[in-house]
């Protein structure tokens, strides 16, 4: 058996792959196509019927255009050798890939991963209001800090204004008198602070577990398998619910309302005029309450300081939670479904791999067509009727390297024989016998006798 060249083998295996080449470009272009069916059909707005026909026509002019494209592409670039063409070819399918993707792909990875990048868009939106609930319950917290420094002061001024009245630690006359009533005037409005700041205990309280509930139910609504469209809607909706929660949680904040509770200790603070019956007992009344004054505005200032540090931390900023379509959410969370991107791309670009194939092949083909000689490339019955051929064009004077009839050779001249003379008389012709070997050619052989 002869064995057959590689270039003959090459082409005879590229024309027994077309058929399954065509065969899966149009697979490959209706799997696109249908894929971006389903992800052009959740951008359009409109009647059932307008969606599906519009859908259905769009996906359709992908599929056609890909597959022509892809066919033009493996029919053309194995082909053309010039280095300056194939670049040129090389340009308009790198075009035509980027417009492949930005008609197609997106849609098919909307498609591949809409619903998982929608799950994902609400989670980070769970985690951002889980932490503004946090932020909002750790400010309102932080007034609850201020009750016990509020309290101390309370305690401080009632034990002074007991011990004044029974023994009299402070003017040294036991009784009720100016300096009592200064001091339970003190001690009262510091109650009052506190009881404002342990109200606000209670509500804050009650805000937070409201805020929780909310937080779990949009978890369940992240998590639950299903339809995702309904679960987005339920989402909104406990979103905005929770909103509200964050915001009454930041208006329970008591610090404000110490600061301005402590600036006005010593702002408005009012002494009472000393009572005493001696001049003596007056003094040291007198001297007494400048103290207290002097211990209001410390405590005051004490008092504003820690609420300027509460009020300093930074609010938190209202969020919204903002709905997306599929292909907006994959687009914007693409890192996270890098896979379902390179799925989305490979069905349309796949078909880049069979032309890089396909022009791989053909320069092989084209170089050992090149280096074999002629007469690998025939068959033995192509040579024996060469041979016959051959053999006929001799006999018949055919010239087989110009294919001109042959020329014949010019006839010699005959030669001259020199004659020696013989001296006498010459002989009488009619006793000579005549001699015609010396008219006979030295190239003709003799006759037979």
């Amino acid at each position: 058996m002869q064995l057959k060249p590689n270039a003959y083998r090459l082409n005879e295996t590229v024309k027994g792959v077309e058929t399954m080449t065509r065969f899966a470009l149009a697979v490959l272009a209706l799997a696109s196509g249908v894929y971006t069916y389903l992800g052009v059909r959740g951008l359009l707005d409109g009647s059932a019927s307008f969606v599906f026909f519009a859908a259905i026509v769009y996906s359709a002019a992908v599929s056609v255009a890909i597959y022509a494209f892809w066919s033009f592409m493996l029919r053309f670039v194995p082909l053309v050798t010039s280095g300056v063409q194939r670049l040129a070819l090389f340009l308009t399918m790198a075009i035509g890939c980027a417009m492949i993707i930005a008609m197609s792909s997106w849609l098919n990875a909307a498609a591949l991963a809409g619903s998982a990048s929608l799950e994902q868009h609400m989670a980070v939106t769970l985690q951002g209001y889980a932490e503004d609930l946090d932020n909002a319950h750790a400010n309102a917290l932080a007034s609850q800090s201020l009750l016990p420094d509020v309290q101390r002061a309370a305690e401080r001024f009632a034990g002074l204004a007991a011990d004044e009245r029974e023994s009299g630690a402070l003017t040294g006359t036991t009784g009720s008198g100016s300096v009592v009533q200064l001091l339970t005037q003190m001690g009262t409005q510091m109650t009052q602070l506190a009881a404002t700041i342990t109200g606000s205990r209670d509500e804050v309280a009650l805000l937070f577990e409201q805020g929780s509930v909310r937080l779990a139910t949009m978890r369940e609504l992240v998590s639950t398998p299903g339809a995702i469209e309904p679960r987005s809607d339920s989402f909104q909706a406990e979103a905005v619910q929770l909103s509200a929660v964050i915001a009454a949680l930041q208006q329970t904040d008591v610090a404000s309302s110490v600061k301005r509770a402590s600036a006005d200790l010593s702002a408005g603070f009012i002494a009472p005029v000393a009572d005493g019956g001696t001049t003596d007992l007056a003094n040291r009344q007198d001297q007494v309450m400048e103290t207290v004054r002097t211990s209001v505005a410390a405590q005051s200032a004490a008092l504003t300081q820690a609420a300027d540090e509460i009020l300093a931390n930074p609010a938190v900023e209202q969020r919204r939670f903002v709905p997306l379509s599929s292909a907006e959410a994959v687009i914007r969370y693409w890192q996270d479904f890098i896979p379902s991107w390179a799925g989305a791309i490979s069905i349309d670009l796949l078909p880049v791999v069979l032309v890089l194939v396909l022009m791989i092949v053909n320069d092989a083909m084209r170089k050992d067509s090149e280096s074999l000689a002629e007469a690998e490339n025939i068959t033995a019955a192509e040579m024996l009727r060469a041979m016959a051929l051959f053999r006929r064009m001799e006999a018949a004077g055919i010239d087989v390297a110009t294919g001109h009839p042959r020329q014949a050779p010019l006839p010699a001249e005959p030669e001259q024989v020199d004659t020696p003379a013989v001296a006498g008389p010459a002989p009488d012709d009619s006793t000579v016998t005549p001699i015609d070997a010396a008219q006979r050619k030295r190239t003709d052989s003799p006759r037979p006798a």
